[in-house]
Parts: C-alpha cells; sequence; structure tokens
C-alpha cells in the first residue's frame, strides 16, 4: 500500500507534540559538563551538556537566565532542569531549560587545574622565564591549521601592517587526539630547523573546551616553555584561557590581535621617520638661519647700524614712559585733590561748631566741661552758653524731666 507523503515541517511539528506528551521527556532533570558555552547578545544562553559518551543541545532562554544563580562556564558540572523540545526548522531537539543548579566540576575542569597547579609548582609561568618580542621582527611562524579562519586573520593583518616581515606557516592540527603532539612538534622543530624565526604565533579561532584542549595538554605548555624563540599564544576567544596562555611569552586575546602585536605598523613607522627628517630640516634652517644673522653682527657698519637703531628705539620707549608717568602722576594729584576736598567738606560737617549754626547751643559747667546730661546740673549753678556769634551766662533756677512734662 503507497503512503500518502507529508511535508518535513509536519513530521517535526507532530515529532514535537509527542515529545511534549511524553511525561517524563516533559520534566527531567540532567547532570553533565557544560560544553561550547555561548553568550547570545539577546540574553539567551546556547550551551551543550555532555558525559563520557554523549552530548545534548540546551537552551537557556533570557527571562530564567536573569534569575539563574548559579554560575554557567566551560566545564563547570551541572543539574540543569527542563523540558524537550523541538526545533522544527532545523528538525534538532534540545532541552530548554527551566532551572540550573551546580554540581561539582567536570572532568576537563578538573584536569584543567591539576595541570595548571603542577606547571605553576614548577616555575613554567614565573614571569623571569619571559622573554621580550622583537620591536621589528623579519620573520613570523604561525603554527595553526592551515585551512582555518585563525591563519587567514593572522596573515591579513601581518600584511596589511607591514611589508617587511615575512611569515612562515607550519600547518598542524589543531585538535583531536593527536593535535597537542603535532603541535609541540612544530615548535621544537622551528626551534631547531628555523633559527631566523623571530617570533612563533600558536593559536586556533574559538571553540568549545574539548575543541581547544589541544592547548592545555602538558606536551604543548612544555613545548612552549623551552623554545628559545618567544611565543605569543593565541587561543580562542578574548574570554577562553589555556594553559599555552598561560606559559607563552605573550597572550593574545585572539589571533588577530596576536598577528597585531607581533609586527609593527611599517606605515606608521615610515610617517614617524618623514617626520623627524621634517623637523631636523626645520631645525637645520633655524640654525643656519642664526648663524646667518651671528655673522652679519660681526659687520661693522651693520653692527652701528643696528646699535643706532636701538638707541632710537630705546629713545622712543623713554618718550613714551616720560608721557605716561606725566599723565599718571597728574591723574594722581587731581584724584588726590578731589579726596582732601572730599574730607574737608566731611570734617566741616561733622564740626560742632557748624551744629550751632543751625540754631544749637553747647552747655559748659563751672569747671569748663561739656554738660551732656541735665542730670549733671543742680538749680542755682552757674553754666555757659555757647552760641553761634558768641557766648552767654546763665544760672539754672530750675530743671525739669522731659519725661514728666510729656
Amino acid at each position: 500500500m503507497d503512503l500518502t507523503p507529508i511535508r518535513v515541517g509536519q513530521l517535526n511539528q507532530y515529532i514535537g507534540r509527542v515529545l511534549r506528551m511524553d511525561p517524563l521527556l516533559s520534566d527531567i532533570a540532567l547532570i553533565g559538563e557544560v560544553s561550547n558555552l555561548k553568550f547570545h547578545h539577546s540574553g539567551h544562553i546556547y550551551f551543550s551538556l555532555k558525559d563520557d559518551s554523549s552530548r545534548i543541545s540546551c537552551f537557556l532562554p533570557e527571562r530564567i537566565a536573569r534569575q539563574i544563580t548559579c554560575p554557567l562556564e566551560e566545564g563547570a558540572e551541572v543539574i540543569a532542569s527542563g523540558y524537550i523540545a523541538v526545533f522544527e526548522r532545523g528538525g534538532t531537539y534540545s532541552l530548554n531549560v527551566t532551572d540550573l543548579r551546580a554540581g561539582g566540576k567536570g572532568e576537563l575542569a578538573i584536569r584543567f587545574e591539576q595541570l595548571k597547579a603542577k606547571l605553576s609548582a614548577e616555575g613554567l609561568f614565573d614571569p623571569a622565564h619571559k622573554k621580550p618580542l622583537p620591536a621589528f621582527p623579519r620573520k613570523v611562524a604561525v603554527v595553526t591549521s592551515p585551512t582555518g579562519a585563525a591563519v587567514r586573520d593572522i596573515l591579513k593583518i601581518i600584511q596589511s601592517k607591514n611589508d617587511v616581515t615575512s611569515v612562515l606557516i607550519c600547518p598542524v592540527l589543531v585538535q583531536g587526539p593527536a593535535a597537542a603532539r603535532d603541535i609541540a612538534a612544530a615548535i621544537d622543530e622551528l626551534n631547531e630547523m628555523h633559527p631566523e624565526v623571530d617570533v612563533i604565533i600558536a593559536g586556533r579561532g574559538g571553540g568549545s573546551q574539548e575543541e581547544l584542549w589541544a592547548f592545555n595538554e602538558e606536551a604543548v605548555a612544555r613545548s612552549i616553555y623551552r623554545s628559545r624563540i618567544p611565543v605569543i599564544s593565541a587561543v580562542g576567544h578574548e574570554t577562553d584561557f589555556t594553559i599555552a596562555d598561560f606559559v607563552a611569552d605573550l597572550r593574545a586575546e585572539t589571533p588577530t590581535a596576536a598577528a597585531d602585536r607581533a609586527v609593527p605598523d611599517t606605515r606608521q613607522l615610515r610617517d614617524q621617520l618623514d617626520r623627524s627628517a621634517a623637523d631636523l630640516r626645520n631645525d637645520l634652517q633655524r640654525h643656519l638661519a642664526l648663524a646667518k644673522q651671528r655673522l652679519q653682527a660681526l659687520d661693522p657698519a651693520a653692527f652701528a647700524a643696528g646699535i643706532r637703531t636701538r638707541i632710537e628705539y630705546e629713545q622712543m620707549h623713554l618718550d613714551r614712559l616720560a608721557d605716561d608717568m606725566t599723565g599718571i602722576l597728574k591723574m594722581r594729584v587731581s584724584e588726590n585733590a578731589r579726596r582732601i576736598d572730599l574730607l574737608r567738606q566731611v570734617i566741616e560737617g561733622a564740626s560742632p561748631y557748624a551744629i550751632l549754626d543751625r540754631g544749637y547751643a553747647m552747655v559748659t559747667g563751672a569747671d569748663g566741661r561739656a554738660v551732656r546730661n541735665a542730670a549733671e546740673l543742680s538749680p542755682g549753678d552757674t553754666v555757659d552758653l555757647r552760641m553761634a556769634g558768641g557766648t552767654a551766662a546763665a544760672r539754672i533756677t530750675e530743671i525739669t524731666d522731659i519725661e514728666e512734662k510729656a
């Protein structure tokens, strides 16, 4: 019997409904090691959970990720709860995570920490062993996959900024069981067979922890350490760290950054040389002009003319100073005259005799001192009254309190 064909989308929709209806797959918890972790700009997080034999893709929505307190990092062992869902467009299934808890460190993370502690104790990470990079390398060797994006990025950067340094490509495996041995052998061979190489860039593009694992192997670390040629480690992205990064003479965030740091910008250097040459020419011209002036100053006629010009200039300067001083003195005399006139007016206004002109009288007692208060007088006392135009004597017959009179 012929079967009625259905569309691929219909099949995936059907599988999705079956998975959603399965009570086990609609609410499941998995334990595994985090791998291939990616943080999307939307806030969603994509990663894989793996064990010794298999892996599954996981999707952590942004709204759930904001509530998760468990640190999520490559190699960490976690317990992820959620449901199995089908991505209909791609025909793949994944665990849609609704909760995440720490489950301990994964096997790769443990191996990483153990080797890191071992090599650190042996001094392979000691800054004293780091070799400086040459300022003007003539040849750079690149130890990486010949087909990956890393080698293209490195060549593009070096060729765009430097037309003097040559590049030697050393093709190697960068992932898989044989990769570490291949990388270590290439670094050793460069030291033995290519002494003209000034810098080695060893690395690859981004990937999961297991894809970058060759650069966490002890063989690679020791080959970098014993290399007489400075080594730049350029593995993965900015957030990826490998054992090779700690041993290398310089760790670059990416292969592109490694290429940028390995060689100088020859165009920029030429511009600097051109500016320096222009500055030297300008300095030389200034020195020549100054020497010419000095030679001209040795001519007696020119010297005499210069002296006369200087005397005339100084005479003009003295005339201007004299005119300025005369003007300043006149201004100050006028200003002081105004101040004196103002002070005279103030003094005359404060004079007690001016007050007498307004109808007041000054009373003095028999001892000649001014009487300031009626309480100082008694009936029968003789006083002198000083008024405008003269004085008069008076005898006190009665003293009246102003308040009582009011």
